[in-house]
């Protein structure tokens, strides 16, 4: 069982006001999301080349199934 202080009328009083210009915010902050992610897709269109896959040494895989780094 957890012990929790409660809150003094002070503190629920800013808690509130955070909350509500959170709630206040949130629909306008998902706007900016919206809006920046399709601005990304618009400038990026082009599909980037593949990376190119690169091997591991023997000593660095062998350290990295160990947990080690050396």
């Amino acid at each position: 069982m957890t012990v929790v202080a409660h809150l003094s009328p002070t503190q629920r009083r800013r808690r509130g006001r955070i909350e509500t210009g959170i709630r206040f915010a949130a629909p306008f902050l998902d706007l900016l999301l919206l809006a920046g992610d399709r601005l990304s897709r618009a400038v990026d269109r082009e599909d980037p080349e593949p990376l190119a896959v690169r091997r591991l040494s023997p000593d660095l895989q062998r350290a990295l199934a160990h947990g080690r780094r050396d």
